[in-house]
């Protein structure tokens, strides 16, 4: 069933979101992909970053995918667990799941609701991996997903709720948590992606983000505009796109210079930040949480495949 969200909030004046006591999130897979050249060779035989990522021809074995499990405790001590996106790879992701005990709480259902950032191949594809733990899992996508994307968790088994959020929407969750989606076009011709806020009592906002590519600066101007509170930031999760492939120019320095004047306690990012990135933060003194390098990580000077980040 198709519902679009009944208890939107127009953005306006600051909107109260609430509180949250904690919110833990633990990195089931950062791993987007195993090569960056192997998958801009696949993009640029296709016709390039405009192309639709349904018609490239992806190299097999190169897949793998990101994704996170968030459980945010409320001031009433009530867990709240969002599975926030779900893969590429199936028999990748399939295995992360497992190994990280997510099969066993899709079973029981004990997540609230898989959060899809956006529609992008490592963030969507592995739908089914997820939906035959729970094939009556609540799905919150963005208006901008399109045909076929909307195809693809049809024909993956979903019989649960879809719920559906408009552009430039605050939506607020559970006391201390909410979303909201950005309309813009991104690369491989897919449109929009949407980010999730915690009000940590005491502590501040935290932003978590799929892959950031509204653009990490943007992305926190809005919170600060809209969203009570937003001006004070404790942390940020997720992929913050800065340099994914390593790349330097005036943008990545200026979001980076933006960053290191905010005075974050935690930056626990990983995925498409990109290692140049996270040199860069740390030399300005910005306090990006290292990781384990475990189960197939790349590294650890981040956040990596099992490890976890308490605000």
């Amino acid at each position: 069933m198709n519902l679009e969200v009944q208890d939107m909030v127009s953005c306006g004046e600051p909107i109260d979101i609430g509180e949250c006591a904690s919110l833990k999130a633990r990195v089931i897979s950062e791993i987007g992909w195993q090569n960056n050249k192997i998958l801009l060779g696949d993009i640029q035989i296709a016709g390039g970053m405009e192309t639709s990522q349904y018609q490239v021809d992806w190299e097999e074995g190169n897949a793998a995918g990101y994704s996170a499990l968030l459980e945010s405790v409320g001031l009433d001590g009530k867990t709240h667990r969002i599975l926030l996106d779900t893969g590429w790879d199936l028999e990748y992701i399939d295995r992360r799941f497992q190994e990280e005990g997510i099969d066993k709480l899709l079973l029981d259902n004990q997540i609230d609701f898989l959060f899809l950032s956006h529609e992008h191949m490592d963030h969507l594809w592995g739908l089914p991996a997820t939906i035959k733990y729970q094939p009556d899992i609540t799905i919150r996508v963005t208006s901008t997903l399109g045909p076929d994307g909307r195809a693809l968790i049809r024909n993956s088994g979903h019989t649960g709720r879809l719920e559906v959020a408009s552009p430039w929407k605050v939506y607020p969750l559970f006391p201390g948590c909410a979303s909201v989606t950005f309309n813009m076009p991104i690369i491989l011709r897919t449109i929009g992606e949407q980010a999730l806020f915690f009000n940590i009592k005491d502590r501040g906002l935290v932003v978590v983000t799929g892959c950031c590519h509204m653009g990490i600066v943007k992305l926190l101007k809005f919170a600060a505009e809209n969203i009570m509170g937003g001006d004070r930031v404790y942390g940020i999760f997720g992929g913050l796109h800065i340099s994914p492939f390593d790349r330097w120019e005036a943008a990545q320095e200026e979001a980076v210079e933006y960053l290191a004047k905010l005075g974050i306690a935690k930056v626990g990012c990983h995925h498409c930040t990109g290692k140049l990135a996270v040199d860069k933060m740390r030399e300005r003194g910005i306090a990006v949480v290292g990781g384990t390098g475990r189960f197939g990580s790349k590294s650890d000077a981040y956040l990596g495949n099992g490890d976890e980040i308490v605000f």
